[in-house]
């Protein structure tokens, strides 16, 4: 018998039982006897019965709301596609009845972080996506989402001890590993290599750029240990003549380097200096499918990009919470995104919004 014809008198009679006993066990109510419950079990497994699970939701007609804590960014980065994501999943989703709450703390400021966090508890969220600050400040928020019963979900740092739902984000370590293994395809008979950062008070953005870095410089360490790696830091928020004077000291300083490398999103700042100042020698490689990255792979300025597919991971965030707490369903507790290597030759066939 098909599920979609089976109804619930069906499943009575075949039981041995009422209707309203049948109606208690499928949506998992009390007030059922141990003994009643296994004959209507036992009539669910032998007619092979299947919920509708997506009717059951929408007929439940329950509001959901869940919150998105993510770091300030300026337009053209990486979170502004987390951002299309999450709003795209729940725009497909609005029929059942669900709401988004994208939440902004300052990084590198934990008073920001735990404001925010405060704010993201007093909403009383469904369900929580949250890019980690600090440890500490990360796992006291988190402890209070467990203490109320509201599942979370981990974005950009996979930080396991804090029992997330589910994690979405790179091995990070096994990008900077594989951007070595790249770079050194055309590099490998270079003295030296610029490593640009954006610095705060001595720290890099995120874990995640932390840990490719330390990949990167693994790889490096084992196989290419007699080429040096030089830091440059372009700090946050500088004007285009700060940068420009950095990078023009640089290269100047250090006329036998044709290859940069940088952990975030930013590699236009360098490869658009590049192509200002026609230095046609030199390339960078960076992360990310931003548009102002896209663009100086096609001018040559930039080498290669990495995608992590952004989008996709807050495209896939909010259907992860979807399924785990309007559906019910288990969800995969970790979820690396793949590691693409962008060219010249392939970037206008990378698909960003693709989440087939």
């Amino acid at each position: 018998m098909a599920t979609e014809k089976i109804r619930i008198k069906d499943i009575a009679e075949r039981a041995g039982v009422s209707v309203g006993t049948v109606d208690r066990v499928l949506h998992e109510r009390p007030n059922v006897s141990p003994a009643a419950r296994e004959k209507v079990e036992k009539a669910l497994a032998e007619m092979d019965y299947q919920p509708n699970v997506y009717a059951s939701a929408l007929a439940y007609n329950k509001d959901y709301l869940f919150c998105c804590v993510i770091p300030m960014h300026e337009s053209e980065a990486y979170w502004d596609e987390i951002e299309e994501g999450v709003k795209a999943c729940t725009a497909l989703r609005r029929d059942f009845h669900i709401s988004l709450k994208i939440l902004y703390y300052e990084r590198f400021n934990s008073a920001s972080f735990e404001n925010i966090a405060k704010e993201c508890l007093d909403a009383n969220p469904d369900g929580v996506i949250v890019v980690p600050a600090r440890l500490d400040i990360t796992r006291d928020f988190t402890e209070q989402l467990s203490d109320r019963n509201i599942p979370f979900i981990l974005l950009d740092s996979y930080l396991p001890d804090l029992k997330p739902l589910a994690f979405y984000g790179q091995d990070s370590f096994q990008s900077g590993y594989f951007a070595a293994r790249m770079m050194m395809l055309i590099a490998s008979k270079e003295q030296e290599i610029m490593m640009m950062k954006q610095l705060n008070n001595g720290h890099v953005g995120s874990k995640q750029q932390s840990n490719r870095e330390t990949g990167f410089r693994h790889y490096m360490r084992d196989h290419f240990p007699e080429i040096s790696i030089i830091d440059v830091d372009l700090p946050l928020g500088g004007t285009k003549a700060q940068y420009d004077k950095i990078l023009e000291d640089f290269f100047k300083e250090h006329p036998h380097v044709h290859h940069c490398i940088t952990f975030n999103s930013k590699a236009h700042l360098v490869g658009e200096f590049l192509l200002r100042t026609n230095r046609r020698n030199v390339q960078i490689m960076g992360y990310d499918m931003v548009p102002k990255n896209a663009e100086c792979v096609r001018q040559g300025s930039i080498s290669f990009l990495i995608a992590q597919h952004a989008y996709m991971q807050g495209y896939a965030c909010v259907e992860t919470l979807f399924q785990a707490i309007v559906l019910k369903k288990e969800v995969n507790p970790v979820n690396y995104m793949p590691i693409e290597l962008l060219v010249k030759e392939n970037i206008e066939f990378y698909r960003r919004t693709n989440v087939g």
